[in-house]
């Protein structure tokens, strides 16, 4: 008989590449499919999603400012990571959705490859969005996409941690920061995420996320003035509707919720292009004299 006592998880938010408690002091009991206590989760309140979108913001230059192929190893690093805690995010995911251990070593590999998709888009996605536009004059007219900001993302609420991954993923491989609101019942995978994040080489502030009440959280973000862009991958039909109409003031780019029956299958790009400002440029051609010649 063992006469260690338990150590019991402390999980914390993580803001700013630091991982604090929430100011209110608030947690809330998360349990497993069959309702045992796993954990107290910290309750985010809304001075917390104030504080995560000037983490984010602070972060936007340098990690819009990086190269895509930069931000591909990045990535790649936090796939290393996360194939490394395999067995952790098993156990985390198990109890989170209820699965058998086969089944969530599935999910938390298809995890894991889908990172390292979104890994391999950070330098490919410019090829088929951008590009060269023929116009009718001596000009080079170019096409070539830039990232929206800061985005607000409310994760999916049944898929804990692949869902999570599949819509955080695509908005900061393109350069965006990410404010991101864990599934409300099942935190845990997105709050162990947040400390693969932290020591892996994503700069503090890229990446902010929050556990609590998803509605509670997502009102202050929605009518945020340096918020440019929300994913409501997690909300309800109601509070997606509430949620648009803030959004709308500062006109937000919002992607609504879109039933997703199978988060293993192929995304494609639309979540990439989705948080995507297309810049266009014209310059002159320097044509020279009658012949036409130009450089």
């Amino acid at each position: 008989m063992s006469d260690r006592l338990s150590v019991l998880k402390t999980y914390k938010l993580y803001v700013g590449g630091k991982f604090p408690r929430s100011e209110s002091g608030r947690v809330y009991e998360v349990t497993d499919s069959k309702g045992n206590w796993l954990a107290n989760a910290p309750q985010s309140s809304r001075k917390d999603a104030r504080d995560a979108v000037v983490a984010a913001r602070k972060a936007f230059g340098g990690w819009a400012g990086a190269t895509a192929y930069n931000r591909g190893q990045v990535l790649y690093r936090v796939a290393e990571m996360l194939e490394g805690r395999r067995d952790q995010f098993v156990r985390e995911v198990a109890d989170a959705e209820g699965l058998g251990k086969s089944k969530a070593a599935a999910v938390v590999d298809a995890t894991v490859d889908r990172w390292v998709w979104y890994a391999g888009w950070t330098d490919k996605i410019a090829q088929v969005v951008g590009g060269g536009n023929p116009v009718a004059g001596p000009f080079f007219n170019l096409s070539s996409p830039e990232p929206t900001g800061v985005v607000a993302v409310l994760a999916p609420q049944e898929s804990s941690f692949l869902g999570l991954v599949s819509v955080l993923a695509p908005v900061i491989a393109t350069g965006n920061t990410a404010v991101v609101i864990a599934s409300e019942s099942s935190p845990l995978p997105a709050l162990s995420l947040a400390e693969v994040l932290a020591t892996s080489d994503v700069p503090g502030g890229v990446v902010n996320i929050l556990s609590g009440r998803t509605a509670e959280i997502a009102a202050p973000l929605a009518a945020h003035q340096d918020v440019n862009a929300i994913d409501l991958a997690g909300a309800d039909e109601a509070l997606a509707k509430e949620l648009e109409i803030a959004a709308a003031d500062n006109l937000k780019r919002v992607l609504r919720p879109q039933p997703v029956d199978d988060w293993t299958a192929a995304p494609g790009t639309d979540r990439m292009t989705a948080f995507l400002e297309t810049k266009t440029v014209w310059h002159p051609t320097g044509a020279l004299g009658a012949s036409g010649s130009s450089y």
